[in-house]
């Protein structure tokens, strides 16, 4: 038996809609094509897959561990039609880039430099998505690689580790501590430090949280409202503190300061790419950059 990609397209669009009335009018389909078509996959996978109800569609366990393999068959689908197009056309070798709000553009910058210098026939093209975002678009293959911090894979998605940055961290330009140009983490167990995720849900600010519990205390944590700027700028205006990768000294034109930490603390820098595509870029892109 073979999986028939379009099928598995409109399963995946019911599971997200949770309707079938909904997948439909996405799909452009007629609701009854739409029925039919899932209730065949259901035949030719042998088991059911949906839950009809009258609040909706439930996916049954069957049909979650199918919805797991198809998002990856179906991104590597696209991978492979993207490639044979180009290939055909002789287009320009791209570098789709996506990153999380936690790596900056400068720390974009500096990356790439040892690839273009090498490669100067890539093109970088950079998008920055939140994490869900990210690997969405991971999945779908709409990305090459996306860098991150602290993001576990999800599935058919491979983390490399490409290295590890120092952490630092930054204050308004008028908090008590701006003055300092250095601090240990346990001086700031009564300080508040903005995250960008909540404990338990991200994986970055878990990694932040358990730094400071081996400092030995357990932090006060608010996330920013300021999602999407660089990490410097979300201590603008604020009594609160923040980790940062962005170097120690004045920073945001004078409005944010950084404060290197004694002893150093380091946080890692992570590549997730769909291995099973293939992407001469992305192997030129792993190869040429380690911190």
């Amino acid at each position: 038996m073979r999986l028939d990609l379009n099928k598995l397209d409109h399963l995946i669009a019911v599971a997200e809609e949770g309707s079938v009335t909904r997948a439909a009018a996405r799909l452009h389909l007629s609701q009854q094509a739409l029925s039919t078509s899932i209730r065949v996959l259901e035949r030719e996978v042998g088991v059911p897959l949906l839950e009809r109800g009258t609040a909706g569609v439930t996916v049954l366990p069957a049909g979650a561990a199918l919805l797991e393999d198809a998002r990856v068959l179906n991104g590597m689908a696209r991978a492979a039609l993207r490639r044979a197009r180009q290939t055909g056309r002789g287009e320009t070798q791209t570098l789709r880039i996506g990153h999380t709000p936690a790596v900056t553009g400068d720390e974009l910058v500096t990356l790439l430099a040892p690839v273009t210098d090498a490669h100067p026939d890539v093109t970088p093209e950079i998008h920055q998505r939140y994490p869900s975002e990210l690997t969405a678009a991971l999945l779908a293959t709409d990305l090459d690689i996306g860098l991150c911090r602290g993001m576990a894979p999800a599935h058919g998605l491979t983390r490399t580790t490409l290295g590890h940055q120092r952490l630092h961290i930054a204050v308004a330009c008028d908090h008590p501590l701006a003055a300092r140009t250095s601090v240990a983490l346990p001086e700031l167990a009564d300080e508040s430090f903005l995250v960008w995720g909540d404990p338990g849900r991200s994986g970055y600010t878990d990694l932040l949280v358990d730094h400071c519990r081996d400092a030995g205390f357990e932090p006060e944590t608010a996330r920013t409202l300021r999602q999407g700027t660089p990490p410097v700028t979300a201590v603008i205006g604020t009594r609160h503190i923040a980790f940062v990768t962005t170097p120690p000294g004045p920073s945001a034109g004078g409005k944010a300061h950084v404060l290197r930490l004694e002893p150093p603390i380091h946080a890692p820098l992570h590549a997730l790419y769909l291995p099973q595509t293939t992407c001469p870029t992305r192997t030129t892109f792993l190869t040429h950059v380690r911190l």
